[in-house]
């Protein structure tokens, strides 16, 4: 039995005008990966004004989600867990039933830092301390200096990041998001 939520872009109160959007987007992508298929490709020269980037599926970026959240179930951790693509954008989220309400937007900003930093979130928490040359950064919208978000990378590109709130401190956050990553090494980084 599943005892999380997925949140879907229908649920939004936007959600008509963000499916548009969304459709709209995944329009443009596949005209753009068309056009940058090994055919064109060939006659582009390298300073190209346009270039590829790798993206999570829908499907992994869920199956990370799943991950996360079942190893904190087993620490008996109630949490949220965000996926967001290397854009920040959010492509899976996943809240346990009795996760505290904040969880959910936490993990979002959490997941949004990781991939907007590209480093972990634990050590952007490190260098923003009070006191610190970096500490201003803080105060931007959405910053959540504090351990639980990671990067995914693969091929030493960046493919999203993934981030949990809700488990006794970000350590244990971290954790969960790490055992995330690790459910889907082995799909992303031979792609």
């Amino acid at each position: 039995m599943k005892n999380y939520f997925i949140v879907s872009q229908s649920e939004h109160p936007t959600g008509l005008l963000v499916t548009s959007m969304l459709i709209a987007s995944l329009a443009s992508i596949a005209v753009l990966t068309f056009l940058s298929s090994p055919v064109f490709a060939a006659d582009a020269p390298t300073d190209a004004p346009t270039y590829t980037v790798r993206m999570l599926a829908p499907e992994t970026a869920l199956k990370a989600a799943q991950a996360a959240l079942a190893t904190c179930r087993k620490s008996d951790f109630q949490v949220a867990v965000a996926v967001v693509d290397r854009a920040g954008v959010v492509q899976v989220v996943l809240r346990d039933r009795f996760a505290g309400a904040h969880t959910a937007d936490t993990a979002i900003n959490k997941a949004w830092t990781a991939a907007s930093f590209k480093q972990p979130t634990s050590v952007l928490a490190q260098e923003t301390q009070a006191g610190k040359s970096m500490s201003g950064i803080r105060q931007l919208p959405r910053v959540a200096a504090v351990g639980g978000g990671l990067p995914i990378e693969a091929a030493g590109n960046l493919l999203g990041a993934i981030a949990v709130s809700g488990a006794p401190g970000g350590e244990a956050d971290e954790a969960c998001a790490a055992s995330g990553i690790k459910a889907i090494s082995d799909d992303i980084e031979f792609q």
